[in-house]
């Protein structure tokens, strides 16, 4: 391992691994929203390469919006608090969303958001996460689309990170202080 990854203990996923999974998932989405023309919506910074990778897999017309959300801060584990830094640029009134996220961990950040996204009187919310983490679950949110279970363990790689560092890495992996 070089020295910059050196706390980066386990693989967990490759990158073939994950690239096959998002391949897979984004075949169930263009089934399921093919003819709706659905706005796919990615939760930044975390699921921006997840979000890019499953727009090309992808094989029916949609559209793209982003919003910036956190309650990690530089920790290992979320702070409660959700910080809303950038909302969506359009109108999901009667629009088919899909939001795009890197991990459902305790739950906290789409209590929060979904919510607001639900007020907005969408035509259907569905969530696609990449990664899901049932052990830390504080609320009951359900997944239309998941990548990966994982066990409790702080991930890092292919958008995911800690205090901004790791994110480029190609695989997931288990990140150790």
């Amino acid at each position: 391992m070089k020295k910059w990854n050196a706390h980066v203990t386990k693989v967990l996923y490759t990158q073939q691994q994950i690239q096959i999974r998002v391949q897979e998932i984004g075949a169930q989405i263009s089934r399921d929203y093919d003819g709706k023309n659905p706005l796919m919506v990615c939760v930044l910074k975390g699921a921006c390469m997840f979000y890019a990778d499953l727009l090309r897999s992808c094989t029916i017309p949609l559209e793209m919006d982003f919003m910036k959300v956190s309650s990690y801060g530089t920790a290992t584990k979320t702070s409660g608090t959700v910080h809303f830094t950038m909302p969506l640029s359009q109108n999901i009134t009667g629009r088919h969303v899909i939001l795009v996220e890197d991990i459902l961990d305790t739950g906290t950040t789409l209590h929060a958001v979904l919510p607001r996204l639900r007020v907005q009187q969408p035509a259907s919310l569905a969530i696609c996460a990449l990664l899901e983490k049932p052990a830390r679950r504080q609320y009951p949110v359900s997944l239309q689309y998941s990548g990966f279970s994982i066990p409790d363990v702080f991930v890092v790689g292919y958008g995911l990170d800690y205090a901004g560092q790791y994110r480029n890495l190609p695989y997931i992996g288990v990140y150790t202080p």
